[in-house]
């Protein structure tokens, strides 16, 4: 499978926008209340009405104007960025490791140390 779309070609932005989603065309069509043979129909137009768009972009759940604008460089230079900005942020997830392993080793003293006072209290 191929990620560049043509930028005029609506009905590729749709079906990559629906891959995107995880939806199946049928899912699409029924949400659209129409046959899977219509959205397969859809998705090789490369133009559609606008009416149309704007019902399916809010089934997809983007504008009309970002179905329109869609672009694979564009999903993946925002994916990119959000990488980018968790770096930036001093995320270590080692440290998150041995805050939860700290936090389990505690609970565990706790538990030692209620049934301890159970044993004593008998």
């Amino acid at each position: 499978m191929t990620t560049a779309t043509k930028p005029n070609h609506i009905g590729k932005k749709i079906a990559r926008i629906r891959e995107l989603r995880g939806m199946k065309q049928e899912t699409l069509a029924q949400e659209l209340g129409i046959s899977q043979q219509s959205v397969s129909h859809i998705e090789k137009s490369e133009t559609l009405e606008e009416t149309k768009l704007e019902e399916i972009a809010k089934v997809l759940g983007v504008t009309k104007e970002g179905l329109k604008n869609f672009s694979d460089e564009a999903v993946f230079n925002n994916i990119n960025n959000f990488h980018d900005n968790s770096i930036q942020n001093n995320f270590n997830p080692i440290e998150k490791i041995v805050e939860l392993y700290e936090r389990l080793v505690q609970a565990e003293k706790d538990k030692v140390t209620y049934l301890e006072e159970l044993l004593k209290k008998k």
